[in-house]
């Protein structure tokens, strides 16, 4: 019996080694030697609890799509044995572009607060096979047919290649064919750096098609892409053509067969029983297209201008033109219009300096159809009279570039005047929430009675002509000299936006972090990667003062290294910008990766910050 029982409990201790103590091995695998056109897996493995897999730098293939993160786990006894083993892979699709051998370098993850990394992983890319299939003579059939460049293939059209920085451009991918198309995807959407991209076809269900004749051959045309473009700074632009595999149909001929009758010649080659059908893939790509891009005049631009190219028109009003100091009124403020609506910035107000203002809110009703972007974006400013008084706030004046007339364009609004009565005495201060629609009273005047022993003066003790008296003589016009030097210094620093935007950028960039986290929370990543690129968009454009209409990777990089900021952090802003881009407009599963970005977001803001104190 003791023998068993020491048998049974070196059993359980080997058991427990083999479980928790397994070396953790991180491996990367795929095919050695590829065809030039082929898709093949890309496979990371780790036999462990793995967390924080950061992606290697993938270059000459296309990333199809990845990475796809499974998990399993399994149990085996044998012999008394125990052991268990828990595996998470990662898989990418990748499709080989050129010839060439290439090296994929190792990837890392996190296992049990170690991180570990992989083997790196070399592939040989060489020629396809262009040469059709065979078939034996044996079975009486002739060469296979094939798919020509004149049967099926792809353009890029764009409405306009010589269009104005920020003026709003139409891109439309068609597919032109002579043959029956069974299935197609995209497996490279076209690279548009340099301009913002809006998909107008993204909600819809059904592709456009028609007929059009190309030098006297018929073709079944379907667009399958059409973005609106809008260039961020001018000189010539390339838009990469789009990739995208498709599944056709071609003709096969049976060869003939002589069977020295003429009935059997006749009928077994009649081109009925003489022809048969067989699907092809095939990897097509559209053109390229050059986009001259054409800079905004200098001569003669508003000083209000924000950035708005197209044709627009402005509104403004008051919710009440009477009310008591320390209530609240909202001024509306919206443009209406087609062109770069979603990048205009909100105008410079002059508000009265007794009225305090909180930062607008911004309510957009934009539609993307297949003519463009067009819509209304409105201000809604939160407004508090703290003193008694009449008020005026001078007419707002919009500016923006004018296409037709190709010349800037003002537009003012009305002026409003503004009575403020007298308040009830509260002075309690005025909190808002979120929205700026709620509002309530903190504090009130409350006089308490007095209680404890009283203070008694000596008789003929005054405070006139004692040297308290003379303190305060001296004091007081020093001290109103220094209130009237450091008020004039705020109220210079408050006139100055671009200190103010530089002031705030943090902030703003964390309160949109915020909103995309609960984005994420929510299952939302259309409206996670918008909120977390604009949060590092706007930071970029408040903190050095950069309109939106002007930012770029570019200038991205240009204002980081003028400030010293180190190359390491400069390469990791910019990287985390072109992921929140390629989330947002690549196709796809888009709820990968999006925990990732928002702590990486959050770190390049705080390590930048850090750098330009």
């Amino acid at each position: 019996m003791k023998i068993r029982k020491i048998f049974m409990l070196l059993s359980l201790l080997l058991a427990y080694t083999t479980i928790f103590g397994q070396d953790i091995e991180f491996t990367a695998s795929a095919k050695e030697v590829v065809e030039a056109g082929d898709q093949f897996r890309l496979i990371y493995s780790v036999n462990g609890q793995a967390s924080g897999f950061r992606t290697p730098s993938i270059k000459g293939f296309s990333v199809v799509s990845g990475p796809n993160q499974s998990q399993s786990s399994r149990m085996q006894i044998v012999n008394g044995q125990v052991s268990q083993s828990v595996e998470y892979t990662f898989t990418y699709i990748l499709q080989a572009s050129s010839e060439g051998t290439y090296t994929i370098p190792p990837a890392s993850v996190n296992v049990a607060g170690k991180t570990y990394q992989s083997n790196s992983v070399t592939i040989k890319v060489v020629k396809g096979n262009t040469q059709p299939q065979q078939q034996g003579t044996q079975q009486g059939s002739a060469p296979s047919g094939e798919i020509t460049a004149k049967d099926l293939f792809v353009r890029a059209v764009a409405s306009k290649t010589n269009p104005y920085q920020g003026e709003q451009i139409i891109v439309t991918y068609k597919i032109y064919t002579r043959v029956p198309v069974s299935e197609y995807s995209v497996t490279r959407t076209p690279s548009t750096a340099g301009f913002w991209l809006q998909d107008l076809l993204k909600d819809s269900k059904k592709l456009n098609q028609f007929r059009e004749t190309i030098d006297g051959q018929e073709y079944v045309v379907a667009e399958i892409k059409k973005d609106a473009l809008f260039a961020q700074k001018s000189g010539t632009l390339t838009i990469d053509p789009l990739e995208m595999d498709v599944l056709a149909q071609i003709q096969r001929k049976v060869a003939k067969r002589n069977f020295n009758d003429p009935f059997f010649d006749s009928f077994f080659n009649d081109s009925f029983l003489g022809n048969t059908y067989q699907n092809v893939k095939k990897t097509i790509r559209s053109n390229e297209l050059k986009i001259n891009v054409k800079p905004l005049p200098e001569n003669n631009r508003p000083k209000e201008f924000t950035g708005g190219v197209g044709d627009f028109n402005v509104t403004a009003s008051i919710d009440r033109e009477q009310l008591k100091a320390n209530e609240a009124l909202t001024l509306r403020f919206s443009i209406s219009g087609k062109g770069n609506i979603k990048l205009v910035e909100k105008p410079a107000i002059v508000f009265p300096p007794d009225f305090e203002v909180y930062d607008p809110r911004t309510n957009d009703n934009i539609v993307a159809s297949a003519n463009g972007v067009s819509g209304t974006r409105n201000y809604e400013y939160l407004l508090i009279p703290r003193n008694p008084g009449k008020y005026k706030i001078k007419p707002i004046t919009f500016s923006y570039f004018d296409l037709s007339s190709q010349s800037y364009k003002n537009i003012t609004t009305q002026g409003f005047e503004i009575d403020v009565a007298k308040g009830d005495g509260r002075q309690g201060e005025i909190v808002a929430s979120t929205d700026k629609e709620d509002f309530k009273y903190i504090g009130s005047d409350i006089r308490y009675i007095k209680t404890g022993q009283i203070k008694i003066s000596p008789v003929n003790d005054y405070l006139f002509g004692s040297m308290l008296f003379l303190i305060w003589v001296i004091a007081i016009p020093v001290l109103f000299i220094l209130f009237v030097i450091i008020w004039r210094k705020e109220l210079k620093k408050r006139s100055n936006i671009a200190f103010m935007r530089n002031k705030k950028a943090t902030g703003i960039a964390r309160k949109r972090l915020k909103s995309a986290e609960r984005f994420m929370k929510q299952n939302k990543p259309d409206e996670f990667w918008s909120e977390a690129s604009n949060a590092l968009w706007g930071y970029m454009s408040d903190k050095f003062n950069i309109p939106r209409s002007a930012l770029s990777m570019d200038s991205v990089n240009g204002a980081l290294r003028s400030k010293g900021v180190k190359d390491e952090l400069i390469s990791n802003f910019i990287e985390v910008l072109n992921r929140c881009e390629f989330a947002r407009f690549a196709p796809g599963n888009k709820t990968q990766a999006m925990d990732e970005i928002y702590k990486q977001s959050i770190e390049v803001i705080t390590r930048t910050e850090d750098e330009l104190k």
